[in-house]
């Protein structure tokens, strides 16, 4: 992004970088997508638990985060966004209008029809799966960070979906 406002000020755009913004845009709407999906096809009324706000673990940094997309398309889809980050919470508040803002991932997680990770946060690594799929209304996770071995998460009775790596023809 910054090479594109750098090549738009010099009155010179970089087609190549503005396609890959473009497509990184694109990318961000069908992970929204691929939530609604796992969720049936609609996420209306659905309580939807989205761990991780920030752009990256270990910062409070919002700018070009995912989830200023992904949170406003599954709100425009009738979602109820549940949202837990470790630093990012105060930031995302002032962006994301809407969100509910919790204290910790369990909190967030209680009574969600799916949770979303967003951010890799290592606190969301070592989460207890059992308590997290007990605390779900469904279990179903989609996970945009690939963090958990798929046969894991099969093997505890999750509907896991990942990025690019599938279970059984998710991904």
């Amino acid at each position: 992004m910054a090479l594109t406002k750098l090549a738009i000020e010099a009155k010179a755009p970089i087609r190549l970088v503005e396609t890959l913004v473009d497509v990184n845009e694109k990318r961000k709407v069908a992970m929204a997508a691929k939530v609604v999906k796992a969720c049936g096809g609609s996420v209306a009324g659905k309580r939807i638990a989205v761990l991780g706000l920030t752009y990256k673990p270990k910062t409070d940094d919002m700018r070009d985060a995912p989830s200023l997309v992904i949170i406003p398309e599954l709100q425009a889809a009738g979602a109820h966004v549940v949202a837990y980050d470790p630093e990012g919470v105060k930031m995302a508040k002032s962006m994301l209008p809407g969100i509910e803002c919790v204290e910790n991932a369990y909190a967030c997680l209680q009574g969600a029809d799916a949770a979303v990770i967003i951010t890799e946060w290592d606190e969301f690594r070592a989460l207890d799966l059992a308590r997290v799929k007990a605390t779900l209304a469904k279990p179903i996770i989609v996970d945009m960070r690939n963090i958990y071995p798929i046969k894991t998460m099969k093997a505890l009775g999750f509907r896991y979906v990942s990025v690019g790596r599938g279970f059984n023809g998710e991904g």
